[in-house]
């Protein structure tokens, strides 16, 4: 259905891709992994069209429709929800007024006329059908309420909604379309649990095939049957068959058993070193021991043995049965320092509630405590207010009613969901500076650690990617100290790697932790008590 034929791209002298080959077949899950940066996006942008390989070329069947989500979705001015969402059926829109028209048409026409306008509607509406027919009613509300946009009034403006609603709106106009080969480039960034689980649902049931950039580790072992692995190394891919556990399972294997042959290898080169060098000193000692001609004639055919056992040896290193030694990648490394020893009692919600109009509450009479230690994972559907209520929290907000208490000593390390704290025009540099006090050195040493390196540490946060400005958000959070962590989805942008290095590093935090977040695989690994925002309430699951 879809070909990746030898894909080679170069901007300038840095390789992103090298003859990386796959393919894509009806019914296929297919996962596309790999750190951010080693060119997963930019493979979907050559298969679109909106970028052309340096080499080789992308086939798809001639009967085959691609349908694309990007990472971020720049809002249509002008358009309405329902406008965007019908964008996705504008063929079937087209072939609905079609068939309406040659009804009409045939009414009123006679004889062969008739006949030709009879022929005419049996193809567009054999077409019409084909594309949905009157059903996509149905697929419309379906897609919306499982996206948990079903609350959203059809005329609302594009513009006015949030990144991650708009992002929602253009996955139901992408699924809606029923194109035969889905392209999903980070698509779980901005869904809830309950989304998640009904897109996980949807592609299983989905006819067409699915290439699909994620970094959720559960939504990948629910959902995909292969994975094509971008290696940011040698810039090529490889295949492996099952789901995201497998190919981790496999990939260890991989590496244990390249070690193993590495280390082998690395012995029997010492033994033929050694042997070559006893085979030199053997030659050399008959040279210097004797004047007799047979015994020095003997001597330069050990000497010549030596030497054809040196070449050997190099034309084996030098040749593709070289075991490479297994490279360990560069993962963030995130390590919180000292910090001060806040009271038990981290904070204290009070009665609270909040609402932006005064009519519609988002919640109500929250009363809860939040204690020394805690690693709360806060969940909720999307636009219940979790985010609100974080906000309030950290004094971003002022509650309509009732009151939030920190404890003593009680530093708060605040990370938002759109990075809007972050300055364009400030550099990963300057920010570190700004926050604590450091030489240029140490800053950019401390950077080092977050992946910043050389000249990275210039850059405008403006051009940044949204997983560079998740890094250094962090990185911010730990130079500040702060001994209560607030985190709003804070690894959304984060590949798999810095996942996990994250889990790592709140598991030896000895510091409070609040996460919203969606990551089940992270709620699984990192929480020890559940809050749920629901209907208002917050309800504490363990």
């Amino acid at each position: 259905m879809l070909q990746i034929i030898n894909i080679s791209k170069y901007y300038g002298a840095e390789t992103v891709l090298e003859d990386v080959s796959f393919v894509v077949s009806p019914g296929d899950r297919v996962a596309l992994v790999g750190p951010n940066g080693c060119g997963k996006s930019t493979l979907l942008h050559i298969i679109t069209g909106q970028e052309k390989p340096d080499r080789g070329h992308i086939s798809l069947d001639t009967h085959a429709s691609l349908g694309y989500l990007p990472q971020g979705i720049e809002a249509a001015r002008g358009r309405s929800v329902a406008q965007e969402v019908r964008a996705g059926v504008q063929r079937l829109e087209h072939m609905r007024q079609q068939v309406e028209v040659l009804s009409q048409q045939m009414a009123a026409a006679q004889g062969d006329t008739q006949t030709e306008l009879l022929t005419q509607y049996g193809e567009a509406l054999t077409e019409f059908e084909a594309l949905g027919g009157y059903d996509v009613e149905h697929r419309i509300e379906m897609v919306l309420a499982g996206l948990g946009l079903a609350a959203i009034a059809p005329d609302t403006p594009m513009t006015t909604l949030s990144g991650g609603q708009q992002t929602r709106v253009g996955l139901a106009r992408l699924l809606i379309g029923q194109p035969n080969v889905l392209l999903l480039d980070e698509p779980t960034n901005h869904l809830d649990i309950e989304a998640l689980e009904w897109l996980e649902g949807f592609l299983a049931s989905y006819e067409g095939a699915a290439l699909i950039v994620s970094h959720d580790r559960t939504f990948l072992d629910n959902t995909v049957n292969r994975i094509v692995e971008i290696d940011p190394g040698t810039h090529q891919a490889k295949t492996y068959a099952g789901n995201y556990s497998e190919y981790k399972a496999a990939k260890a294997q991989e590496i244990d058993k390249q070690w193993v042959e590495w280390k082998d290898q690395r012995v029997e080169i010492r033994r033929l070193k050694a042997d070559i060098q006893r085979t030199k000193e053997q030659a050399m000692s008959t040279e210097r021991a004797t004047t007799d001609s047979s015994a020095r004639r003997l001597s330069a055919k050990v000497a010549k043995k030596a030497i054809t056992r040196q070449s050997r040896l190099e034309r084996y290193i030098d040749s593709e049965e070289r075991v490479e030694k297994p490279e360990q990648s560069w993962q963030m490394k995130l390590e919180f320092g000292e910090m001060p020893r806040g009271g038990t009692v981290v904070a204290t919600l009070k009665d609270l509630a909040h609402s932006f109009d005064g009519e519609r509450w988002l919640f109500q009479d929250l009363n809860q405590t939040i204690l020394h230690g805690e690693r709360i994972a806060f969940l909720g559907p999307n636009g219940t207010g979790k985010s609100t209520l974080l906000r309030a929290l950290v004094g971003e907000l002022a509650p309509k009613q009732g009151e939030i208490r920190l404890g003593a000593n009680i530093q708060v390390g605040y990370m938002p969901q759109k990075q809007e704290t972050l300055h364009p025009t400030a550099t990963p540099l300057s920010l570190v500076r700004h926050s604590a006090a450091m030489s240029e050195t140490e800053a950019r040493n401390f950077l080092h650690f977050f992946l910043f390196a050389g000249d990275d540490v210039f850059t405008p946060i403006a051009k940044l990617s949204y997983g560079e400005r998740a890094r250094l958000l962090l990185a911010r959070l730990v130079v500040q100290g702060a001994n209560f962590l607030v985190l709003d989805e804070p690894i959304n942008h984060l590949d798999i790697p810095s996942r996990q290095r994250f889990e790592e590093a709140l598991e030896a935090y000895p510091g409070t932790v609040l996460a919203a977040v969606h990551d089940r695989a992270f709620i699984e690994n990192f929480a020890d008590k559940i809050w749920e925002l629901r209907d208002g309430k917050v309800n504490v699951v363990y």
